[in-house]
């Protein structure tokens, strides 16, 4: 998928607004200060990688991003019709946590973690448009996200810091600490990183149906169109094929009535 330009702003134009809208007090200037100062990168940045995952094309991450906080937002007025406590968490944690919590894909200070890949067997066999920079040193996104936002003296509740931790739910092994707990004290006090989480998984599955359910439907027409089983069939139906099947049958009615086939 490709953006356009006027895309690319306006979804950018939305970022920030989502910053002023929901984030208050002192941090929500250091945030502002924050994407000011790296935004040409993060907002050209790819969501991913490869073209197999979610939005990897310029832009995307933002457009990524975007549509976390919508969904989650939704997702709020859902948990709160179903009953669930909201008053462990605020609506400007959730939506911190939303805008955060991808932060770390950025990189560091000095280098972009995604950079063009040159190798152009992998970028036209495998997919892979971006490849990761080794210039960065390696860190999981979780961790690097929130050393970024601590490094900037942007402050983070520990609500935020558990739901930007655990954003990709049990898909994440690191996160079974947290989420795979059986003991009530053990569990979150909170809903926010199961909000987070399901409005994380549904904005990605979402970017997956848009860009590979239309291709892959493509491609099953496509092989509807040139083979049938019936093709099949008049190709296994020679002389020696059907002899040799027949030949290692033992009931005598099953071999009359292939044999009449």
């Amino acid at each position: 998928m490709i953006l356009e330009a006027k895309d690319i702003q306006s979804n950018w134009e939305l970022f920030i607004a989502n910053i002023e809208s929901h984030i208050t007090g002192e941090r929500k200037q250091k945030l502002l200060d924050f994407y000011k100062q790296y935004e040409e990168r993060i907002m050209l940045m790819p969501a991913a990688h490869k073209k197999e995952y979610h939005n990897a094309f310029p832009g995307g991450y933002v457009e990524h991003v975007n549509r976390v906080v919508r969904c989650a937002l939704k997702q709020y007025d859902l948990w709160a019709e179903e009953g669930a406590d909201m008053t462990t968490f605020t609506k400007e944690e959730l939506v911190f946590s939303a805008i955060n919590h991808d932060l770390g894909k950025m990189g560091d200070e000095n280098e972009e973690s995604y950079i063009p890949q040159d190798d152009k067997w992998r970028r036209e066999k495998l997919g892979e448009d971006y490849k990761f920079n080794t210039k960065v040193p390696f860190a999981s996104v979780p961790d690097r996200g929130l050393f970024m936002l601590q490094s900037h003296g942007i402050q983070y509740t520990f609500n935020e810091m558990v739901a930007i931790q655990t954003h990709d739910g049990l898909y994440d092994v690191a996160n079974e600490k947290y989420l795979k707990a059986y003991m009530p004290e053990q569990k979150p006090r909170t809903s926010l990183p199961f909000i987070l989480h399901q409005a994380d998984l549904m904005a990605a599955r979402i970017e997956f149906e848009r860009e590979w359910l239309p291709k892959l439907k493509g491609n099953v027409e496509e092989q509807k169109k040139n083979f049938t089983l019936g093709d099949k069939v008049k190709q296994d139906k020679s002389p020696a094929t059907k002899s040799k099947a027949l030949g290692s049958i033992k009931s005598e009615g099953l071999k009359n009535m292939l044999d009449n086939l």
